[in-house]
């Protein structure tokens, strides 16, 4: 069973990056659709961003334009970039590995279907 972890969260200031670090093991990323999901206080779970095996990726309006994800097989990592935070990107950040094409996701991320597994989350908090 794939199992996923998340690294690199923490306090970031307004107009800065983050960049956060998934460490998977039990499979590897080109066998896994993987993908990043925030939960922001209070509010439900969002995609932020999502690749599948042929290399497509999709990304959630709010950070389309500035963000990436990407891959390093040799490693077994999955990252996420996002630029020019603001106040509304403060949320935890789950690294997913997905079991299906589409997802439907719930106020919780974790007990959101179409998922195989789930980081403990990293919290983020963009502060001005």
């Amino acid at each position: 069973a794939v199992q996923v972890m998340e690294s690199g969260g923490g306090s970031v200031q307004t107009g800065g990056t983050l960049i956060l670090s998934c460490a998977v093991s039990g499979d590897t990323l080109a066998d896994s659709p993987m993908g990043w999901y925030r939960q922001p206080p209070g509010n439900e779970c969002e995609l932020v961003a999502r690749v599948n095996r042929a290399g497509r990726e999709d990304f959630h309006s709010s950070v389309e334009g500035r963000v990436a994800i990407s891959r390093d097989n040799a490693k077994n990592t999955l990252f996420l970039q996002l630029n020019n935070l603001t106040p509304e990107d403060t949320a935890v950040y789950y690294c997913a590995a997905l079991s299906a094409a589409r997802q439907i996701l719930y106020r919780n991320c974790t007990e959101s279907w179409g998922f195989k597994s789930w980081g403990q989350g990293t919290q983020v908090t963009v502060t001005s």
